[in-house]
């Protein structure tokens, strides 16, 4: 259970728990967690052919995996030819541990729990109502602290938190997110102190693009992967060699500024056509409720309307997407990725949007995109892949044993 503390400001003097260092060389313990993610249930057998590791050492390294609950022996054993020892194949333990994720938004934070395979397992979203940071992450605090209440057999292996904007994900801080108006907000040190529990922080370009690296269908397996979030916040990730590139102070992904052709929004720069301009669902709002498509708070219910065939909402979606389109050729002219992923709300829910989108690049490079893996639960699975990334880097140093 979470222990909840009480800080007077955005720096509470209660400690912090450890946090391991996202950066450190994968373990061979890493190696065979991953191996049982990506094949299991699979024979520790199958695991050293694919490794390369020693059957022993993968034994060994399983036996301290199941010690943390990470993995176990699948019910049912695998016989070869009925005769010897049983096969029994190992699995990831989706039962025993779980990951927090906290994911903040613009109009509100998203709170969830995550088993080890990335599935949310339940999560609830918190309106901001005008609140400031401190506010926001003591709500989300409190938030998983219910949530784990209603699992009591469920043990946490700590909380990721992710958002857009400039997110310096070794200070662990939210350096800036100009629509919600935070500025050095240190959000590990806050989330730590109320929780009693490692944080760990990213942007959610790139918590989604670690996401589908991990658990997604498409980038999965890619040598290199392009992922581009259009919401309220327009930032991208890139990831090769199953590495997601940060730079330094983590300032990779910031796209806002780039000029989108055909683009004729005004943007605060003061310059026209921005891509946080022009693909912002501020934006879209902003235009649906002129176009007469409801009130223009919600992009969900411009979805909704032109699901209902409302012309004006169909034009709209199809739009964006086309704009979207452009933004992944000007992207993938520069990064050349092996496959790109798509969060946007049209293209995530509308085939008609994805086929707007990929009209405006050429047949090779139209294959390679594809809309998010997440389709139902983006950004509860942004918070929480950003913890379970760190867990499949060095499990052993993430999860201690259980007793």
């Amino acid at each position: 259970m979470l222990r909840t503390v009480a800080p007077p400001s955005l720096s509470p003097s209660s400690p912090v728990p450890r946090v391991a260092d996202p950066d450190r060389r994968r373990t061979s313990a890493s190696v065979v967690l991953r191996s049982v993610l990506e094949h299991g249930p699979v024979a520790r057998s199958t695991i050293a052919r694919l490794t390369g590791l020693s059957p022993a050492s993968v034994t060994d390294h399983c036996a301290r995996l199941a010690g943390r609950g990470l993995i176990r022996e699948a019910e049912a054993p695998r016989r070869s030819g009925g005769v010897g020892r049983p096969h029994l194949p190992v699995d990831v333990d989706r039962a025993r541990l779980v990951a927090g994720g906290v994911h903040v938004a613009v109009p509100y934070t998203t709170v969830a729990l995550l088993d080890l395979r990335g599935r949310v397992l339940t999560e609830r979203r918190l309106r901001h109502d005008g609140a400031g940071p401190a506010r926001v992450l003591a709500r989300a605090a409190d938030a998983l602290t219910a949530l784990l209440d209603r699992m009591p057999d469920a043990r946490p292996l700590g909380v990721g938190f992710a958002a857009g904007g400039w997110v310096d994900r070794q200070a662990g801080a939210v350096v800036e997110h100009p629509l919600l108006g935070w500025r050095d907000v240190p959000v590990r040190e806050v989330l730590g102190g109320h929780t009693g529990l490692p944080v760990h922080v990213d942007g959610h370009a790139r918590a989604l693009a670690d996401a589908e690296r991990l658990f997604g269908r498409v980038a999965r397996g890619s040598r290199s992967a392009l992922h581009l979030f259009a919401g309220n916040m327009v930032d991208a990730a890139f990831a090769t060699h199953d590495e997601v590139h940060h730079g330094p102070r983590s300032q990779a992904g910031a796209i806002a500024h780039l000029p989108l052709a055909g683009g004729a929004e005004p943007c605060p720069c003061g310059r026209t056509g921005c891509l946080q301009a022009e693909l912002s669902e501020r934006t879209l709002c902003r235009r649906a409720r002129e176009a007469g498509v409801g009130d223009g708070t919600d992009p969900a219910r411009v979805v909704d309307a032109a699901a209902a065939g409302h012309p004006a909402a169909v034009r709209l979606l199809r739009e964006r997407a086309r704009m979207v389109g452009r933004a992944v050729g000007l992207l993938t002219d520069v990064l050349n990725p092996e496959s790109v992923v798509v969060t946007e709300i049209g293209v995530i829910h509308r085939p008609d949007c994805l086929a707007a989108l990929r009209a405006e690049l050429d047949e090779e490079r139209a294959a390679t995109v594809a809309p998010s893996s997440f389709p139902d639960s983006v950004l509860a699975v942004a918070g929480g892949s950003v913890a379970l990334d760190v867990l499949y880097r060095d499990p052993l140093g993430v999860s201690p044993e259980l007793t």
